[in-house]
């Protein structure tokens, strides 16, 4: 739930309700009742948006709406994978920050089973270290490419959200509108009118501003956002893998470099961790 407030915070919602709707696209729909709750099919249990902490209650939500609060994201517990690549560490640094003999001695093995994995990764991958280096920049230029793509997406969705509230504002004033216009802007009829006349200004200024000369139709703006929230998704999918990617890749080059320096260093600790 927390995740999915995340993403829709994100994407800018201009309101409230704005919030709610980019909420209901990912499947949480409002339950009516005294506190805020969301039901989802693939949950057993209803969850109340006070349950999930300070900064996602309804208060702190419309705040950030707003624009009077900086949304701080829970951060999300991380899952120990003991098969992930880990850097060599680095022994003497430890022990100058006070590490006793008996860290020295774990860290020793610790880094020989490391760098075992760096040399079994490199073989299952059929790297060099020049093919190794390569696809890690490779990898770094696809994760700019796709937290672009995301971007822009986010963009144009909460852009998309902006325009779909003025084009229905539009229409509902346009009449209202018409009849002041034909009144030759009469101040009693403006007196009458004052809320549907604001409302129909704020929407053309939103058009001009927007580039829009003309409208689109709701219809084709809401096929047009989910194509653009499925997009976004998929493009979500594919960085959490490039990144994943990434980070071992890198974690493999830099342990890769830090033996290669380390037996250019010493030559005899090359022989002595191949006999080890």
């Amino acid at each position: 739930m927390r995740i999915a407030i995340d993403e829709a915070l994100e994407q800018k919602p201009h309101n409230f309700d704005a919030f709610l709707s980019l909420l209901a696209e990912q499947g949480f729909k409002v339950k009516s009742g005294k506190h805020l709750t969301f039901v989802h099919e693939g949950f057993k249990q209803n969850i109340r948006l006070k349950s999930l902490g300070d900064e996602y209650d309804e208060d702190a939500i419309r705040a950030i709406i707003k624009g009077q609060k900086i949304h701080s994201p829970k951060k999300r517990r991380a899952v120990w994978d003991a098969n992930r690549a880990q850097s060599i560490i680095d022994i003497q640094a430890k022990l100058a920050a006070g590490k006793g003999e008996g860290y020295r001695r774990w860290a020793t093995v610790e880094n020989l089973k490391r760098m075992a994995k760096t040399k079994l990764y490199m073989d299952e991958h059929g790297y060099d270290y020049d093919a190794m280096s390569a696809r890690k920049s490779e990898l770094a230029t696809k994760e700019k490419e796709l937290s672009a793509k995301i971007t822009e997406a986010q963009n144009r969705i909460a852009e998309i959200n902006v325009l779909k509230t003025h084009i229905v504002n539009y229409s509902k004033t346009r009449d209202v509108y018409v009849a002041y216009r034909k009144s030759g802007y009469s101040k009693k009829f403006l007196e009458e009118h004052e809320d549907d006349i604001i409302i129909h200004k704020a929407a053309k200024k939103a058009f001009d501003e927007l580039g829009v000369k003309k409208l689109p139709t709701v219809k084709s703006l809401q096929v047009e956002f989910a194509d653009l929230l499925t997009a976004k998704k998929e493009a979500y999918a594919e960085l959490k893998k490039v990144r994943d990617e990434l980070r071992d890749v890198a974690v493999h080059t830099a342990n890769y470099e830090e033996l290669r320096d380390l037996a250019k260093r010493d030559p005899r600790k090359e022989k002595e961790h191949g006999r080890e």
